[in-house]
């Protein structure tokens, strides 16, 4: 053989054992990802969108509240976990860094008012649950006609105005039959039809103008306001 010949043999065998060293250590790189990939744990939990559940909850309910590994909790698992919840509508659920922050944004399903009648609780989408919850309660029976009107009404007060309503009656009168009457926590009664339902909303601007004096507030026939006297008959019509 000529050394020519044995030269490029030589270097043919140098160029093997490179390529072999840097084999092994692509795998021992990709091991060492991979175990680090299955052992990095979720460090911080960023939240929005909730007003009725608090942040504790929702990572109880999504399964975080232990802070597990990122990869045994992947964003579509934490997403179902959280829209089987009867209080939570949808969630969006993301991951930033390396997995370990994970953002969490859920509309809520929350309470309405617990309908007497049925003894349940109704929820934003109008499922009825058995708990009894503190907020408005409706005392009487509505008609089913006027009942999906009432419903899509509610779900449209502020939140602030809706938890400030302690009862709400179905109370026809000769005039509208779709008219409500509402004992407010504060003390003031408030008069409403389904087609005014939602000048509800500006009741904290209404009730300014009276100086935190009680009375009626009627908002099915105009805007006014009568205080109580001393000598009412709340016995109302």
């Amino acid at each position: 053989m000529s050394k020519k010949n044995k030269k490029k043999s030589i270097h043919k065998r140098k160029l093997n054992k490179k390529r072999v060293i840097l084999f092994f250590l692509f795998i021992l790189i990709l091991i060492f990802l991979i175990y680090r990939l299955f052992t990095i744990r979720i460090t911080n939990i960023y939240i929005t969108g909730n007003e009725y559940l608090s942040d504790q909850e929702i990572i109880d309910i999504s399964g975080l509240k232990d802070y597990p590994t990122s990869i045994k909790n992947l964003s579509f698992n934490i997403k179902k976990k959280l829209e089987k919840n009867d209080f939570i509508l949808s969630a969006h659920v993301y991951k930033k860094g390396i997995f370990n922050r994970v953002y969490i944004k859920v509309k809520e399903n929350y309470p309405l008012f617990y309908y007497l009648p049925e003894n349940k609780t109704v929820l934003y989408d109008g499922t009825k649950i058995k708990n009894k919850l503190l907020v408005p309660t409706v005392i009487n029976k509505i008609p089913n006609t006027i009942y999906d009107k009432f419903l899509k009404k509610v779900e449209s007060i502020n939140k602030d105005i809706l938890y400030r309503m302690s009862e709400i009656e179905y109370k026809p009168n000769d005039v509208d039959s779709e008219r409500f009457f509402i004992l407010m926590n504060d003390g003031n009664y408030v008069y409403l039809t389904i087609y005014k339902f939602l000048t509800i909303n500006r009741y904290i601007d209404m009730i300014k103008t009276f100086d935190n004096k009680k009375g009626i507030l009627y908002l099915d026939s105009g805007e006014y306001f009568d205080l109580f006297d001393d000598n009412l008959n709340k016995n109302l019509d």
